[in-house]
């Protein structure tokens, strides 16, 4: 058996199934980069839980740094990308992987993005709608592709925009604010809201489909 066909089988996760050939072809590049330091990481005895608890650490320290120093706390998500891209090739490495692993993982990225959107929030960075719209469907989204698959009945494509609300914070706070381009970031909130929003409802009612058994 592949590797490919093996991996398809892990479907209780957040990811479509338009995306999870491209996922799993691109697992492997990772691992074939990142071999040295993946085995320098197993001589360490560094586990993935390790990895998503840095990950975790680093993101949710986004929220404390945010008040000292704004260009810090991106660079606190900036290491939380890194690491959680990293948890993943690590657990396949050492032959850890699991559905537990991957639930960890996903419920730490959701808190952190959860976290960090309310801390924009309370500092008035980002519009009150805009942002409790952004956090309630990423998280329903999350919910119902992990449900979906476990269902056998995946998406078919699903939205996750946290890197790019990420990207474009960075965007905004280095460049667009000294241009004098104020609250984009409520406008690219809106504009994944709206996909969100559809996914969100289109898979209420999938769900809602399949059991009732039709």
């Amino acid at each position: 058996m592949s590797l490919m066909e093996d991996e398809s089988k892990l479907v209780a996760d957040c990811y479509a199934k338009g995306e999870r050939t491209g996922m799993i072809r691109f697992q492997q590049l990772r691992a074939r980069a990142l071999m040295p330091l993946l085995t320098l990481l197993s001589r360490l005895r560094v586990t993935a839980n390790h990895i998503t608890l840095l990950s975790f650490l680093s993101g949710m320290s986004f929220c404390l740094v945010w008040w000292l120093s704004h260009s810090w706390a991106l660079l606190c998500l900036l290491l939380h990308v890194l690491l959680d891209g990293l948890d993943g090739p690590v657990a396949r490495f050492q032959g850890t992987a699991s559905a537990r692993g991957s639930l960890t993982d996903s419920m730490c990225d959701q808190v952190v993005v959860t976290a960090s959107m309310i801390c924009l929030l309370r500092d008035q960075h980002v519009a009150i709608i805009p942002g409790t719209i952004y956090i309630f469907t990423y998280a329903m989204v999350v919910a119902f592709a992990m449900v979906r698959n476990a269902l056998e009945q995946p998406y078919s494509w699903v939205m996750r925009p946290r890197f790019l609300v990420f990207a474009w914070l960075a965007l905004d706070l280095w460049f667009l604010q000294r241009i004098g381009w104020n609250n984009t970031l409520d406008y690219f909130l809106w504009i994944c809201n709206v996909p969100l929003t559809i996914k969100m409802g289109t898979g209420f009612f999938a769900i809602r489909r399949t059991l009732d058994g039709k």
